[in-house]
C-alpha cells in the first residue's frame, strides 16, 4: 500500500507541475477558434511527454530508495558490505565510471541500477540475492548493473519514453479533434470541441499508450542484452553472467515496484512477450554463448 500511495502521489505531483508549466508557457491553448494549432499542440505534447520522463529520471534515485527501503552503505558494518562496496568500486573503475552509491535492501533476489547520470548513480542489491548466489555470481549481477550505468541506459530509456509519450499526447488529440469535427460537421451553431473530442482523446491516449509501452519494452529488452554483454566484458568471461542468470531462473524473484520494473536484474516480464521489459533468461544465456 505504501508503494501504491507513493506512486500515485508522485505522479499527481508531476502532472500538477507539468500543468503549471504548460499554462505559464501558453502551450495549453492549442485549441483555437480557427481550429487546432498543430505547432502549439506539438509544444504542449513535448512538455508533457519529455517533462514527465525527465522529472521521473531526476527523481529516480530518491524514489528507488523510498520504494524499496534501500539503505546506502556509508560505512560498511559487515564483511558482506565491505565486499559489496569494494566490488562495485572495482567494477566501476574498470568501466571508467565515478563511484556509484551502493545500497542494500531487504527482499527477494534482485538488484538494480538507477540515477539521472553516470555521475549520480546508484547500485542496489537485495539481501535475498546476496544470500542465494555465490560471490562470483553476485559479482556478475553487480557488473550487469554497472554496465547499465556505463551504457547510459537510464538516460536512453528516458529519451525513448519522452518521444513516445509526446506522440501519444499529440496523436490522441489530433484524432480526437478530427473525430469531433466529423461528428459536428452539420452543427453550424456549435463552437469549439465537444464531448466527442474529450472522449476520443481519452480513448486514443489509452490505446496509443499501450502501443507505446510495447515500443519502450522492446528497447528495454535490448538494453538487457547489452548489459549482459557488458558484464561479461567487465568480468573477463561470459561464464559468471551465464551462471548468475541460470541461478536466477531457479530462484523465486520478486518484481520491483512498477515504476522501477525495467531496472531490475530479475522480474519486469509482462504477461505477453511484447510487453516484457526483460527477455527470457534462456535467450539472455544463449546470446552470451555466441560472444
Amino acid at each position: 500500500m505504501k508503494r501504491v500511495l507513493l506512486f500515485l502521489a508522485t505522479n499527481l505531483a508531476v502532472m500538477l507541475v507539468l500543468s503549471l508549466v504548460t499554462s505559464l508557457l501558453g502551450v495549453n491553448r492549442f485549441l483555437t477558434a480557427n481550429g487546432l494549432n498543430l505547432g502549439m499542440l506539438l509544444a504542449f505534447a513535448g512538455v508533457i511527454g519529455f517533462g514527465g520522463a525527465f522529472i521521473s529520471l531526476l527523481m529516480s534515485k530518491m524514489m528507488a530508495k523510498w520504494s524499496t527501503g534501500a539503505r546506502v552503505i556509508e560505512s560498511p558494518s559487515s564483511s558482506t558490505e565491505v565486499w559489496l562496496v569494494d566490488t562495485v568500486a572495482r567494477l566501476a573503475k574498470r568501466a571508467n565510471l565515478p563511484m556509484p552509491e551502493v545500497a542494500i535492501y531487504d527482499g527477494e533476489p534482485n538488484a538494480f541500477a538507477t540515477g539521472a547520470s553516470k555521475n549520480s548513480s546508484l547500485v542496489a542489491v537485495s539481501t535475498g540475492l546476496l544470500q542465494s548466489m555465490t560471490r562470483e555470481e553476485a559479482e556478475a549481477v553487480l557488473a550487469h548493473e554497472v554496465a547499465h550505468i556505463a551504457n547510459g541506459d537510464m538516460v536512453t530509456l528516458t529519451l525513448i519514453q519522452g518521444v513516445v509519450n509526446t506522440f501519444v499526447v499529440f496523436l490522441s488529440r489530433v484524432v480526437g479533434y478530427v473525430v469531433d469535427s466529423f461528428l459536428r460537421r452539420n452543427d453550424e451553431e456549435s463552437s469549439g470541441p465537444g464531448i466527442g473530442y474529450m472522449v476520443t482523446s481519452m480513448i486514443c491516449e489509452v490505446v496509443f499508450g499501450i502501443l507505446a509501452s510495447m515500443i519502450v519494452a522492446y528497447f528495454s529488452r535490448q538494453r538487457e542484452f547489452r548489459a549482459d554483454a557488458g558484464a561479461a566484458q567487465l568480468m573477463g568471461s561470459v561464464t559468471p553472467m551465464q551462471n548468475a542468470l541460470r541461478r536466477l531462473g531457479n530462484l523465486h524473484t520478486e518484481p520491483l515496484p512498477q515504476n522501477m520494473a525495467a531496472s531490475g536484474i530479475a522480474g519486469g516480464q509482462g504477461w505477453m512477450a511484447l510487453f516484457s521489459t526483460h527477455p527470457p533468461l534462456e535467450e539472455r544465456i544463449a546470446a552470451l554463448s555466441v560472444r
